[in-house]
């Protein structure tokens, strides 16, 4: 009976030792984790110290576009000449009325999933003038899905309009998943605002090397604007990535999804 059960606990030790080789992604140049930068919003911080910080350390990250002013048109526009991916995030960035005070015309519940998706294409259009890429990426206006109460996330799917849909919630098994096999409509991410410290973003990451899997980080604000993480913190957590970027892959988010599927 002994020797029945060492067998068992033998077989399902490497049952679950496959499980876990399959869990991990095969990242770039034996790199332990993937690490993807997102900002939304399309705010004046980002261009004034995301992006020079960015540079600085030669990483490239995902910008979702919202509210773009006239005035930081060629701003954006020389941000995706640089590398960085521009991504969709509707042009009035529609969220439930009882997310924050909005003019009531830009309120989801103001919406259809039609009008939605019409909205959404029409950001790609402006994206495209500004990189020249006729496919981008989209993040939901505050992770939610729903236009005029009906989820319109399938809808969007059918339409083939984007080529990702990241949201703004993660999991624990999220920082360990083959990204090979994950639903491209719903990307998680993790959230850093207001007070965020570069240690806790240092946190997330490793959670993720652990894994073998990747961290998406969500920004808004950086050093400005509102849910604005510490400009000091921010260049404190950019500085730290450069210093492992032996074992870590700092990436765009359609990068990594990219390398992922062609590396199941």
């Amino acid at each position: 009976m002994q020797a029945m059960f060492l067998r068992a606990a033998a077989l399902c030790a490497l049952v679950t030792s496959g499980a876990a080789a399959m869990a991990q992604t095969r990242w770039p140049s034996g790199a332990k984790a993937a690490v993807v930068l997102t900002y939304d919003d399309a705010l004046a911080s980002q261009l004034d110290h995301v992006v020079p910080a960015l540079d600085a350390a030669r990483f490239k990250a995902t910008f979702f576009l919202a509210n773009v002013q006239q005035a930081q048109v060629n701003r954006w526009r020389k941000v995706a000449a640089g590398g960085h991916e521009l991504a969709n995030h509707t042009i009035f960035h529609p969220c439930s009325k009882a997310s924050y005070p909005a003019d009531p015309r830009y309120v989801s519940e103001a919406y259809t999933p039609a009008s939605m998706l019409r909205e959404i294409e029409q950001q790609n259009t402006l994206l495209q003038a500004l990189d020249g890429k006729e496919h981008h990426g989209f993040a939901t206006p505050c992770g939610q899905t729903l236009a005029g109460g009906t989820d319109y996330l399938e809808e969007l799917r059918k339409a083939n309009l984007v080529t990702y849909v990241r949201g703004v919630v993660d999991r624990p098994e999220d920082a360990r998943a083959n990204v090979a096999l994950l639903d491209p409509m719903h990307v998680p991410a993790r959230g850093f605002g207001e007070g965020a410290t570069a240690e806790e973003m240092i946190a997330y990451v490793r959670e993720a090397e652990q894994g073998g899997g990747w961290a998406v980080l969500l920004f808004h604000g950086v050093g400005g604007d509102y849910l604005a993480v510490p400009d000091a913190e921010h260049r404190k957590f950019v500085a730290w990535l450069a210093v492992h970027r032996g074992e870590l892959w700092v990436t765009t988010l359609q990068g990594a999804l990219d390398w992922a599927k062609a590396h199941p």
